[in-house]
């Protein structure tokens, strides 16, 4: 790449709802060289080529509103970053994507961009973007480009990403009522739901057809066995391995005969209706091509009908009708099958209603025994058969018969499919008339299929279409409680650990298994089943696979928020704890208005009716109300600010005196005193009662009674790394996880109210915080402890070693802080053991952790004993 020209330095795909759009994007950084300042209008012939490539960007809007809006921008001159984005949304509407949002900043100017574009198709929209790049390199160098190869490739590998039509139709039908979809990988394997009502499907095979069930349907032989033990109608057969016994097999079973595979699928290998040696020899080895063993079957006359089996009923019956052309006295058999394959409906594969028609070698035996050749011309209203078999996948189309099938024929291709253990079948019968019973008729079941095709009965050549992909969604999902996995998502500065533990240990309370993802781990119910912080998308996703869940609750870190957007499609309550300035600097997010738009992402994210829970005293709120559709509760600890929230009319979650209370237009409800809530420590932990606040309005959002909040906040003791207590021979520890201003004025406030002799502090700071908070934080400690051991985490997140502890030393003495009772003690377990050997009886020890399991260990075999409240009752306020 020439130095001068744009160059890609990195792509982020955003599959779910992100902070730029609610719909899927991607992320592209590019560097535009020494063209970075150079507008379009300067550079010679650029926009006249750039419009005959690519004529539909005349009537782009752009930011301007109106159609032209962006051909104005053109001429006036405008930056190749915004360029790039029109190209790439343009290439992918041109490819049949209706995708329109996009939008351009510059990073570094004048030469380092971002642009954010929508997408449907993810491996069209990473290829679009790279042609894109392409294309502009060549038209500022003045070089002519035929765009016709490049759309021609983009339009092949688009139609290979696409999901299968079956697997398209079922998606599309779970998504039209709100249950959510992920892919896995690039086929067309689909999860549809969360939790334990989760269904993978590919294509109609779904994950409750057993391998065994499926291998069996696979073995036509062994499958025409076990219908005939049920005594459905099968043609008699024998599997052969060799040549001559095929011909011995149709000798004793007797012409016709067909010749197909003995595990096959999609109509690969068959011949029909065979008479001669020579057939069947050709036959033989044709089919020995697709599986070691073949089936030599009696040839029974009659059309070729599909019927879909869902369940324990029959939702779709077709008429397949073999490929074929008609002539008209003028075109060749070849000319005929070019004209068919002209229609649009008509793809490669499965990626439309119908398959082209192919002139390969069995079609071209095919027209030998009509004595014709791919270059005859056929006579007019003639018809020239190019397949025996009626496949959709050779070229095949399908007239609906559901409406004229017989009972008797329905309740065969029912029976069928259970006896081989298959809940969605494509059962197929060879008869006359498929109106009149096979029982009656001699017609016989020939197959029963694992993963039929829809596409003939959705998209019928003749006859009324069938929605099949509902009845198999009905089928999956059949009741409202199956479609409906409750999500809470959790965010905020801080608290939102605590909140996401008190909302999932309430839940478990009633009867619910329950999954947590956290920056302490993922639980489903109390086991933890990966540790860390997992608190991101990645997380989330991970946890709303599992199917032993029935309830979710997500914490959700901005980081992951910003880097990957949200990890699940809509919540039912999305809580927003507190929103203070803390991660400033790192991931773009420099402002409190940016951190405010970045959270605000997961009152969004809420299903219509559910509910958005928000702090009615943080500052940023109103700005939240703003954004959000769904139902608001507001929580707040002062009565004072009650009076202001009334007439908004929204569900209110208070302390009233103590009380916890929920007002719902004239209803209120009394939930518990704070007292009686272990984790208030007596009411002396000021923000755990905002904690049980934004738990009880969450849970009410999710329609628990308030007698079992109630029961549930009561019952809630271990918040393991949150005001964690231990009773160690008479010194008090306590751990929190305190990582910036706003978290450590939170414990020091609580502290206050509890009694002790000495208060002595063991603090540090992450090393991405801002030089700002650190010195904030040290000033803050300086002010309130006795005693300070400086402590670093052991990953610097980008500091030098001693770096963080400096600024905390600095900020700790500029406060007054006498210099004989500070100290610097790296290690944060041996500042511990140095603070407990130093202290007395009644001494309370706060240590502000990076690393919470070794603390707890090494109290734990100190004997120190986990205290559920302050040892005596030592709480010097309450509430």
């Amino acid at each position: 790449m020439k130095a001068n020209q744009i160059s890609i330095s990195e792509l982020t795909i955003y599959s779910g709802k992100n902070i730029y759009s609610h719909k899927p994007v991607m992320k592209m950084t590019v560097d535009i060289g020494a063209y970075g300042d150079i507008p379009t209008k300067d550079i010679p012939m650029f926009n006249d080529k750039l419009l005959s490539l690519l004529p539909g960007l005349r009537k782009n809007c752009c930011g301007l509103g109106y159609e032209g809006g962006f051909l104005d921008r053109l001429r006036e001159g405008t930056y190749l970053g915004h360029v790039l984005e029109h190209v790439i949304l343009e290439m992918q509407y041109v490819l049949g994507y209706e995708v329109s949002f996009g939008r351009t900043r510059t990073i570094t100017a004048p030469s380092l961009y971002y642009l954010v574009y929508e997408y449907q198709n993810e491996v069209c929209g990473q290829e679009c973007a790279k042609v894109a790049v392409f294309i502009l390199n060549h038209l500022i160098c003045g070089d002519d480009i035929r765009i016709g190869e490049f759309m021609d490739y983009l339009r092949k590998i688009s139609a290979e990403a696409e999901l299968g039509p079956s697997t398209a139709a079922i998606v599309d039908e779970a998504k039209k009522r709100g249950i959510p979809v992920t892919r896995i990988g690039h086929e067309s394997l689909v999860r549809l739901g969360y939790g334990k009502n989760s269904r993978l499907v590919e294509s109609t095979l779904t994950d409750a057809t057993a391998c065994v069930c499926a291998d069996i349907s696979s073995n036509k032989q062994l499958s025409k066995y076990l219908l005939g033990e049920h005594r459905i109608p099968v043609p008699y057969g024998k599997v052969v391995y060799s040549e001559i016994s095929a011909l011995m097999a149709a000798n004793q079973i007797g012409t016709p005969v067909v010749v197909k595979p003995l595990d096959s699928n999609q109509g690969k290998g068959v011949r029909l209706n065979l008479t001669s040696p020579g057939e069947i020899r050709e036959a033989f080895s044709r089919a020995s091509k697709y599986s070691k063993g073949v089936i030599i079957e009696q040839f029974v006359k009659g059309d070729d009908y599909r019927v879909l089996v869902v369940g324990d009923a029959v939702r779709a019956v077709a008429r397949r009708v073999p490929a074929c052309v008609t002539g008209d006295g003028a075109h060749t058999v070849r000319e005929l099958v070019d004209i068919v394959n002209e229609d649009p409906n008509r793809g490669e594969k499965h990626e439309k209603p119908l398959t082209r028609i192919r002139l390969d070698d069995v079609a071209e035996a095919l027209l030998k025994k009509q004595d014709m050749t791919p270059e005859t011309v056929v006579p007019s209203g003639v018809t020239v058969q190019l397949r025996q078999n009626g496949n959709i996948s050779t070229g095949g189309t399908a007239v609906d018969c559901t409406d004229i099938i017989h009972p008797d024929n329905a309740d065969l291709a029912v029976c069928a499919a259970g006896a081989l253990g298959i809940d969605i079948a494509g059962i197929d019968i060879v008869t006359e008339d498929i109106s009149k019973s096979i029982l009656d008729t001699g017609g016989v079941i020939v197959e029963v299929n694992t993963a039929p095709g829809i596409r003939m009965h959705l998209y019928p050549s003749v006859g009324q279409p069938r929605n099949v992909a509902k009845d198999i969604v009905d089928f999956l999902f059949p009741s409202a409680s199956s479609v409906r996995l409750p999500i809470v998502s959790v965010t905020g500065t801080n608290g939102k650990t605590t909140v996401a533990r008190l909302i999932q240990h309430v839940l478990m309370t009633t009867g619910m298994t329950v999954g947590l993802t956290s920056t302490g781990g993922t639980f489903i119910g109390k086991k933890c089943i990966a540790r860390g912080d997992n608190s991101g998308p990645l997380s989330a996703r991970s946890l709303l696979s599992n199917k032993a869940i029935d309830a979710a609750v997500l914490e959700t870190a901005r980081g992951g928020i910003v880097r990957e957007g949200l990890g699940y499609e809509a919540a039912d309550v999305g809580v927003i704890t507190n929103i203070t300035e803390d991660h400033l600097g790192l991931d773009g997010v420099s402002t409190l208005d940016d951190l405010v738009y970045v959270k605000s992402l997961v009152a969004e994210a809420v299903r219509e009716d559910g509910a958005a829970v928000l702090n009615a005293l943080d500052p940023t709120t109103p700005a939240v109300l703003k954004r959000i559709k769904a139902r608001p509760i507001l929580f707040y600890n002062d009565m004072k600010a009650d009076a202001q929230f009334t007439r908004l009319g929204c569900v209110r979650v208070y302390n009233d005196g103590g009380w916890i209370r929920i007002r719902d237009g004239r209803e209120t409800y009394n939930v518990a005193h704070v007292r009686e809530i272990p984790i208030t420590l007596g009411g002396a932990i000021g923000c755990n009662i905002d904690n049980a606040l934004a738990a009880a309005a969450a849970l009410y959002g999710l329609g628990i009674p308030a007698t079992q909040i109630k029961a549930g906040l009561m019952s809630f003791t271990d918040n393991a790394g949150r005001f964690e207590l231990y009773d160690c021979r008479g010194v008090t520890v306590m751990l929190d996880y305190g990582h910036n201003p706003a978290g450590y004025e939170t414990v020091l406030g609580a502290c206050k109210n509890l009694e002790h002799r000495r208060l002595v502090g063991i603090i540090g700071m992450p090393g991405d915080r801002r030089d700002a908070d650190i010195r904030a934080v040290g000033e803050m400690s300086g002010k309130t402890f006795d005693r300070i051991l400086v402590k670093e985490d052991t990953d610097k997140r980008g500091r030098e070693k001693g770096e963080v502890a400096r600024l905390l030393c600095d900020a700790v003495l500029a406060a007054g802080f006498p210099p004989s009772q500070a100290a610097v003690v790296e290690d944060e377990l041996e500042a511990l053991k140095k603070a407990i050997a130093e202290s007395k009886e009644g001494d309370l020890i706060v240590v502000f952790y990076e690393k919470l399991s070794r603390l707890q260990k090494f109290l734990t075999e100190a004997g120190a004993q986990k205290q559920y409240a302050p040892a005596n009752n030592r709480v010097l306020a309450s509430v």
